[in-house]
């Protein structure tokens, strides 16, 4: 059978093709499944899943000088963005018998779990040494790059992974949603977190920050390392690779010749634009409490799982564009209304200073971005699956790696530049790691509110315009599937009869 082209796609496709492609189709076993599910809670589970946490600990125990962290980030970006190229290469030229992804996972889960551990356990070496001692620095530097290494190999191998478990689309989809919606407790320890930040900083436990992130940071990462090592060792790739890796110049020429993964990788970039100094320091460090978090998000969560029953429902009526923008955008754009209800009265006087309304405004805000929270966790995983489907139907191979590295590659320059402004803005404004809770100046604290809230949304409205021009679905979409399934049908038998 011959690859896919941009053909038109008004070729009547008959019953038994599409029957094919929209039944529920079971590749993945039941121990599969539970793994997935228990991998997908590992993404979220470790507290270095979060940016906003891993600021607090050096804000609040480690103390890196925000001057000196400033080339931390930048250094540590640019390296993030070049070791992708060399690592995606070398994860798409793997062939061996277990797959072209499962070796990493198995490989990497221990020793990356090792060093995910080294980093919350550095105050416990450096506990007496003041913001700007160079061997702390030196131990934080080294082991953030070293940890970002791992993490490149290990992320791209999973993001390999979970697009060749099933050569099914519905059944990937069905994947998707089932991990989303029964992944309990994965963000527990954040929420943990916010607790004991509130009783520490109220002085209503003993229990110092210090042992707080060490023993949390310590526990979160073994948890997840344990869940990720499983589904390493009992997950399967079931969409056959080319005997022959493509090489560099055939995945760049693959990114040009696939318009949704274009497009998907142009949108990622400016959105990469976006700049925020998170909701967390503004709940800590204007409203006195980090619990908020946990507060204004409680109505939201009797939304979120019903969320998910509706995405079939609503891939059927819209078209994914429209889904992908309001999966992206509505919850800043609903933030926005937070930064204008929150600056009525002023810098000095402001609404955002005050607890009470603000926390029903940012309720509101949250249980309203919940509507559509299945189609936000739902659709851009699959679209991304969907995109290197189709380079598989257009160019008859897949490269996973070096196309996810290609796709976020300009996007890391971008933010790489972007983490350091944010850290050299935190530090223009006037913040004072050693002002004490709640001791910000009123001109900070105004800033720091409306860099969490207004700033997002503004910054990352150039990453619409891609979005306005993505067009696989329809009746393209599921030609390339009735002839992308057949055309796998014969290479299994042809696998089978040669072995």
């Amino acid at each position: 059978m011959t690859t896919g082209t941009d053909r038109p796609v008004d070729v009547r496709l008959d019953a038994e093709a599409m029957e094919y492609v929209r039944e529920n189709r079971r590749y993945v076993p039941r121990r599969e499944v539970v793994a997935y599910i228990l991998f997908d809670v590992a993404q979220t589970f470790p507290l270095d899943a979060y940016a906003d946490i891993k600021e607090r600990f050096n804000l609040d125990v480690l103390h890196v000088s925000l001057a000196l962290k400033k080339y931390v980030d930048l250094f540590g970006g640019i390296w993030d963005a070049v070791n992708d190229v060399l690592i995606g290469g070398i994860v798409d030229r793997t062939r061996t018998r277990w797959g072209k992804f499962k070796p990493y996972l198995v490989a990497l889960a221990i020793p990356g779990t090792i060093g995910s551990c080294l980093y919350w356990l550095m105050p416990l070496f450096f506990s007496a040494t003041d913001e700007t001692a160079m061997g702390k620095f030196a131990a934080f530097f080294a082991v953030s790059i070293i940890n970002e290494t791992v993490g490149t190999f290990r992320s791209i191998a999973r993001t390999g992974m979970l697009a060749t478990i099933s050569p099914h689309p519905v059944e990937r989809t069905r994947l998707i949603t089932l991990a989303e919606v029964l992944s309990f407790g994965d963000n527990v320890p954040r929420l943990l977190m916010s607790g004991f930040i509130d009783l520490i900083n109220n002085k209503k436990i003993s229990m110092s920050m210090k042992s707080l992130y060490v023993g949390m940071g310590s526990f979160a990462t073994v948890a997840a390392g344990l869940m990720s090592f499983y589904f390493a060792l009992v997950a399967h790739e079931r969409i056959i690779q080319t005997p022959e890796p493509p090489q560099l110049k055939q995945s760049l020429r693959a990114l040009v010749h696939n318009k949704p993964m274009l497009l998907i990788t142009l949108s990622e970039f400016l959105g990469s634009f976006s700049l925020s100094t998170g909701m967390t320091n503004y709940y800590i460090d204007v409203l006195g409490s980090a619990s908020i978090k946990l507060i204004v998000g409680i109505p939201g969560g009797f939304v979120s799982t019903p969320s998910y029953a509706w995405v079939p429902w609503m891939r059927r009526k819209f078209q994914t564009r429209t889904l992908w923008i309001l999966g992206a955008m509505s919850s800043d754009a609903l933030m926005f209304l937070v930064f204008l209800f929150g600056s009525i009265g002023g810098v000095t006087h402001g609404l955002y200073k005050k607890i009470v309304p603000m926390i029903v405004a940012i309720t509101i805000q949250e249980t309203l971005a919940m509507v559509f929270w299945g189609v936000r966790k739902v659709i851009p995983q699959e679209m991304f699956n969907e995109a290197m489907d189709y380079g598989e139907w257009k160019n008859g191979y897949r490269n996973e790696g070096m196309m996810s590295v290609i796709r976020g590659l300009a996007a890391k320059f971008v933010s790489t530049f972007g983490q350091t402004i944010k850290t050299w803005l935190m530090d223009k404004m006037g913040y004072d790691q050693q002002a004490g809770f709640l001791g910000q100046t009123d001109r900070t604290k105004y800033y720091l509110f409306a860099m969490a809230t207004a700033l997002p949304f503004a910054s990352n409205l150039l990453s619409l315009i891609p979005k306005l021009l993505y067009d696989l679905g329809g009746k393209k979409r599921d030609l390339m599937y009735a002839e992308l399934l057949a055309r796998r049908e014969e290479a299994g038998a042809q696998a089978g009869r040669q072995d």
